[in-house]
């Protein structure tokens, strides 16, 4: 059994353009005289790997302790795309994610952008996850329109993994996110096995 980090690291990890980055403190030195050390964090819950619930761009969506952990944990499909994922994309990759049995959660690498066609099309499919190696799963510049899609639907986003090493096919994932009452998204450590 072989274990894969897909995970940022939290402090030098990628922000979308005009979050602020994590920053830690330590408030408790042992080489200041205290008895043990400690570290604060300040992050913006969307930072490195993280997870979007509905409720970040849908008002009455669940929030982050309401989703089932089932939709963060199971066979998943890695899949590498440049460019736009099209509908016609998103048709070809849940069909080779079914052929193994692993399309529930589907994982995009490579610089990709999840279209509103491929959004509709991941939503009907009914799809638990949908994860990609950018800050956003939409495009850069106009995220709403391709996050509503997949969150109206109860589609759980998955983004800014890192999949440079792993090839094409079917892992297990677990992708828990922390789990913070209330919140619109949250950090995560996400990780696969192969085999």
């Amino acid at each position: 059994m072989k274990l894969i980090d897909i995970s940022q690291e939290v402090l030098s990890c990628n922000v979308f353009p005009g979050d602020d980055s994590p920053k830690a403190d330590l408030v408790k030195s042992m080489e200041e005289g205290e008895l043990y050390n400690l570290s604060m964090l300040s992050m913006c819950a969307h930072n490195g790997t993280h997870i979007d619930a509905p409720f970040h761009f849908l008002n009455d969506g669940k929030t982050v302790e309401q989703i089932p952990l089932e939709a963060f944990v199971g066979d998943c499909f890695v899949v590498r795309r440049e460019g736009d994922v099209t509908a016609e994309d998103a048709k070809e990759i849940l069909e080779k994610a079914k052929s193994v049995g692993a399309d529930e959660r589907i994982l995009i690498g490579g610089k990709a952008t999840v279209t509103l066609g491929a959004a509709e099309v991941f939503a009907e499919a009914e799809v638990k996850l949908i994860g990609n190696e950018s800050q956003t799963i939409g495009p850069e510049d106009a995220p709403m329109a391709v996050h509503k899609a997949l969150l109206a639907k109860e589609v759980v986003l998955l983004e800014g993994i890192v999949l440079t090493e792993v090839p094409e096919g079917k892992y297990f994932l677990n992708a828990a996110p922390l789990n913070f009452a209330g919140f619109d998204g949250a950090p995560c450590r996400a990780w696969l096995i192969e085999g």
